[in-house]
């Protein structure tokens, strides 16, 4: 474990990191004085993919935090060892397995045609302002053969 390498000439008191004596010399009205970072020499931390072909291994487009880019390697470029029993998607990263596991087939908006959409804005008739057609079920020609969604 650290010592306490900095400690106050009036209490005795030790701290681990000078910032935290000099906040704790205010408390005994003594002069203090916090380091300010040099602009030049900030340096954030980023994580880059190690995949050379991947967007995100240019610095400029570097992730912020190492859960981050493992998540990112195993989304984008790993192999997907979690399946889904209900539906068969599989998945890299274990905790979008679960995420989905629970979710799995409780929405489900059904078309005339008997196609099964997870999402009523791929199963409904108007088109959304993003797009340039409505998404229509591809087994059918009309719009109006799809059901509206269920009143809750």
């Amino acid at each position: 474990m650290a010592t306490n390498r900095f400690t106050c000439e009036v209490c005795n008191k030790g701290f681990q990191r000078e910032q935290n004596l000099q906040l704790h010399r205010r408390g005994h009205n003594l002069p203090w004085k916090l380091k300010k970072k040099n602009p030049d020499e900030v340096r954030r931390r980023v994580y880059l993919c190690p995949e050379p072909t991947c967007a995100h291994h240019d610095p400029s487009r570097a992730l912020g935090d190492l859960t981050g880019i493992k998540k990112h390697f195993c989304r984008k470029h790993g192999e997907k060892r979690w399946k889904c029993d209900k539906c068969s998607k599989r998945y890299a990263v274990q905790s979008d397995w679960k995420a989905h596991s629970k979710i799995c087939g409780t929405r489900e908006y059904r078309c005339d045609c008997g196609t099964l959409f997870s999402r009523y804005h791929l199963h409904a008739s108007i088109p959304s302002s993003t797009q340039k057609a409505p998404p229509y079920c591809t087994r059918l020609h009309a719009p109006t053969h799809h059901k509206q969604p269920p009143l809750r």
